[in-house]
Formats: structure tokens, sequence, C-alpha cells
């Protein structure tokens, strides 16, 4: 469970802060939310690995999110899970035991955290500076570090890597405390698909003799 959260980190809260920020990592981020918020719908195929402090052990997984306003559809087969979230409801399908856990969503809980956000999660509980170009699978990435205003944050910084010329996250590395790290490499991106509400709600029918946990 653990992993889906920072799967799902880019995603995090706290409080707005621009004060004393870096002038040149603000311009780059504003335009990268300024872009997606121009999309109705946002579909991501994303790989996601896991490295250890001493680097002898990486764990790779795939998955994909659909994003639709504040409601979201996350989806991470190898590791048995499927999120679904209508920014009112969240429905945690486990694949293995064939049960769901439903709760409320809270914008103000950290356990909550949500894909939604991704590109504008630099606006809550961070302090952000730009570190300067470099070359990334053959594209020019602008390279961004996010550090979290709270002291009591799992992780010490967040990398992110900017692609120049489409305005779009390329890599996000949270490096957390204990020395692991956490990459998410986005793959493929679609845009303004033809999503129905309904897509991001679990439907109870599609999944037979599944046990229902309501925690409303």
């Amino acid at each position: 469970m653990k992993s889906i959260l920072f799967v799902s980190f880019l995603i995090l809260s706290g409080t707005t802060i621009f004060a004393q920020q870096d002038i040149k990592a603000k311009e780059i981020l504003d335009k990268l939310s300024q872009i997606n918020k121009g999309y109705k719908t946002i579909q991501i195929d994303f790989s996601f690995t896991l490295e250890n402090k001493s680097g002898s052990v990486t764990e790779t997984n795939e998955g994909n999110v659909a994003l639709k306003g504040k409601s979201y559809r996350l989806h991470m087969p190898a590791m048995g899970m499927e999120v679904f979230s209508d920014g009112a409801s969240t429905w945690s399908y486990l694949t293995q035991s064939n049960e769901v856990n439903i709760s409320t969503v809270d914008a103000d809980s950290e356990e909550t955290l949500n894909p939604a956000n991704i590109f504008t999660v630099y606006e809550k509980g961070f302090k952000y500076t730009y570190i300067g170009e470099e070359t990334l699978a053959g594209k020019a990435v602008q390279v961004i570090d996010l550090f979290p205003l709270e002291k009591g944050k799992e992780f010490t910084k967040v990398r992110l890597s900017i692609d120049k010329v489409k305005t779009q996250i390329v890599l996000a590395k949270t490096f957390n405390k204990d020395g692991n790290s956490y990459t998410l490499a986005m793959k493929n991106m679609k845009t303004d698909q033809n999503l129905t509400d309904d897509f991001f709600k679990f439907e109870v029918a599609k999944y037979p003799k599944v046990e229902i946990n309501d925690m409303r």
C-alpha cells in the first residue's frame, strides 16, 4: 500500500507558499499547470521503479492513470490494485482478494493522495529550485527539485524532469529518508478522450462476488 501512496505522491498536500520561490522554477511549473488544466481528460501510461539505498534491489511495475477534473482512475496490475475516485468517494479494489474498500475523499488528509493533482503539486507545501537542463532519452529536459516544507514527511526531495519543448513531466523521482528512491517515468500520454463520469466509479456489477468494505 505504501508503494501505491508513493506512486500517487506527486500528489501531496500542505500549505500554499510563493514567497522566496525560485522564479525560473515557478515560471516552468506555472506553464506546466496551465497547459494541463486546459485538457478535459488526461491518460498516462507510466513505469514505477523502487530502488533501495545500496542500489542492489530494484523493482519496476507498469501502470496507467486517467484524470478528469477531480476524478481519477489508477491501475497497477502487477501490484493487484485499481483505484477509482469520482472526487467524492474512493474505491480501492484489491484483485487477489476480490475486495473493495470504499472511503470518502478528504481533501485535507494526506492518506488520500490524489493523482488528479499531479500537475499542480508544487503549489502547496513545497519550496522549489531550478537545477538546470540535461538530456534524457534524447530529449532536452528542465530539472526542478521540490523540497517539502513540513519536516515530518517521509521524503526529503522530489526531482522533476520536464520536457523543455512539450512542457510535460517526463520523470519524477522521490528521495526517501530511509535511503530508498521511487521513480515515476511517464511513457505515453493521451488527452481529451471521451471518458464518462461513470468510468471513474467502481461498478459492483462488473465484479462478481466482490467483498465490499464501506468505510464512508
